[in-house]
């Protein structure tokens, strides 16, 4: 484990209520609300971080080179050490335990920020387990933190345990921690269905498992309906759909390769993929243009696009993009149809996102939210980090 290297004092200007809010539990501090003591410091330093009145608030982990520049662990000077991350580890696997069921056995075991683990993802599929860091200070903490889950981990019955580790410019790769050498691709159930995940080639961890609730609402939202899925990736809510008696579903994404694990997935689940399905390779608004032009209309509309907002700064054009979707999305929807809207943009909060499906957005269409919902209970939040709660999933009727 690292030893504290240093004391990083907030300063009394920078983002207005910096202190009252990392007092309140928020585990990031910006750079731009640190005064001194950050220069010098490495990636995966352990720093204690003063207030500008000599109050100590807590210690975490340093990342210079990001705009979060600390993320706290603890309070006051209670230390990070391998007591601690034992305790942490334990306590978000229990708490899996205890809100698990028998017909799914795909689910997040650490949620970063939300277990008390900042920065640090683990995400389970049957016997592998995928661990991603977010940032290279975390990144430097990947041993200690496969110390500490790995003895759980293998109790509980995971065999694999790997780091999907993410450079910019390169392919990502799997680094196995403890345990066999992963499978590129592996089947697993989701609320009983079947699914195959990529964990070579596929996004984040393999899948995106905090739509899963969402999926099985699709399901049963598609029985006799003609169902669109933009930014399909795998699948998930194409295969739901399908299962829960769609007349059709079409899936669009601009990767072929998701298709392809899509339609695996359909085979899987003992569902013909060419049969009242059709998977478009196609960028989502080309896509939509062309289907005004023909006319053509779906009863079900479902659009789960990519982060539009990486940034606060990003925040006006993510709403102007998520405004034309939304327009284009019920210019396709046929009437008395519903559309199912999702955002996982942490920067756009739940009310940003509903002046995105406004009637002056949706054309005058009078459609109402009957259900908001967000990740599922293996994606726990700490009330004072609204960032964690990034995850909006809108039904309109």
């Amino acid at each position: 484990m690292a030893r504290l290297s240093r004391e990083v004092v907030l300063g009394s200007r920078g983002p207005q209520g910096a202190q009252p809010r990392v007092m309140r539990g928020h585990p990031w501090v910006w750079r731009a609300s640190i005064d001194r003591g950050l220069d010098g410091a490495v990636a995966g330093d352990y720093v204690q971080v003063i207030a500008a009145d000599g109050e100590p608030i807590g210690i975490g982990v340093a990342d210079p080179e990001s705009p979060i520049a600390v993320r706290l662990w603890t309070r006051g000077r209670t230390a990070i050490d391998a007591a601690l991350l034992d305790a942490r580890a334990g306590r978000a696997l229990a708490l899996r335990d205890a809100l698990g069921s028998s017909d799914t056995n795909a689910h997040r075991l650490v949620h970063g920020e939300g277990d008390r683990m900042p920065g640090l993802v683990v995400d389970r599929y049957d016997s592998v387990a995928v661990m991603r860091t977010d940032g290279a200070a975390a990144g430097a903490h990947a041993e200690n933190f496969a110390r500490a889950l790995w003895p759980k981990l293998s109790r509980a019955g995971v065999s694999t345990f790997v780091h999907r580790v993410e450079t910019k410019g390169q392919q990502p790769r799997l680094e196995v921690l403890r345990g066999e050498p992963p499978p590129a691709t592996i089947d697993v159930r989701e609320h009983g269905v079947p699914f195959i995940v990529d964990l070579a080639q596929g996004q984040k961890t393999g899948a995106f498992l905090d739509q899963r609730d969402n999926r099985r609402r699709v399901g049963a939202l598609a029985r006799g309906r003609r169902v669109l899925n933009l930014f399909s990736y795998a699948g998930g809510f194409s295969l739901h759909a399908a299962l829960g008696g769609a007349s059709h579903v079409t899936s669009v994404d601009i990767a072929a390769r998701a298709h392809a694990t899509a339609q695996a997935s359909f085979r899987l689940a003992g569902v013909d993929p060419t049969a009242n399905a059709v998977f478009v390779t196609a960028e989502v608004h080309a896509f939509l243009d062309a289907a005004k032009k023909r006319g053509e209309t779906w009863d079900l509309v479902v659009s789960d696009p990519p982060s539009f907002a990486p940034s606060e700064k990003a925040v006006p054009r993510a709403l102007s993009a998520y405004r034309a979707l939304h327009r284009a999305c019920v210019e396709v929807l046929s009437q008395g149809g519903i559309l199912c809207a999702a955002s996982c943009s942490s920067h756009v909060d739940a009310a940003m996102f509903m002046q995105t499906l406004d009637d002056a957005v949706l054309g005058g269409r009078e459609l109402a939210v009957v259900e908001l919902s967000g990740a599922g209970v293996d994606h726990p939040c700490v009330p004072a980090f609204p960032e964690g709660r990034y995850l909006k999933f809108a039904v309109l009727m």
